[in-house]
């Protein structure tokens, strides 16, 4: 193998970089979905919770709160290193799937900020929500996932 293929193979020096911040990326990113899969877990949990087991309750909310502050940890250093993988390569920027995959991110944004005012709900007592409705809502970051992922790999447009 010759040195330019060896380079080529390697995806060449001068990507380097890239490809730490794409890999650090995409270990925050998986980091965050697996807090956002979870979290609707546990607001299904807390909707099941008998009103006289205040002990169970609070203790639910406890990890609820504990996974937001975390989750939010991991979304800033995947939102970021989104951003600074975009900056580096802003001629890609044209390309429609980009678009479509930002758009996605925006809704996991919101879905994120959702989870919080929900979190407040239940927090104050104020929860309307059936278990079903919090089975369904967590399908929702799935969905958002696996279209982001497709989105990545296949480029569909």
């Amino acid at each position: 193998m010759t040195g330019k293929d060896r380079q080529g193979a390697q995806g060449g020096r001068h990507n380097r970089p890239m490809l730490w911040i794409k890999a650090f990326h995409i270990v925050f990113v998986a980091a965050w979905f697996a807090g956002l899969f979870y979290m609707p877990r546990i607001f299904v949990n807390l909707a099941m919770v008998p009103s006289d087991s205040h002990a169970e309750r609070e203790r639910l909310l406890l990890m609820a709160r504990k996974l937001y502050k975390f989750m939010t940890l991991l979304m800033i250093p995947a939102v970021a290193l989104g951003i600074w993988l975009w900056a580096l390569n802003f001629d890609g920027f044209n390309r429609g799937w980009l678009h479509a995959k930002l758009a996605l991110v925006l809704l996991v944004i919101g879905y994120h900020h959702a989870c919080k005012s929900i979190l407040r709900r239940f927090e104050q007592m104020a929860n309307q929500r059936s278990h079903r409705w919090f089975r369904v809502f967590n399908e929702v970051s799935v969905l958002l996932f696996a279209a982001i992922v497709v989105l990545v790999v296949v480029k569909p447009f």
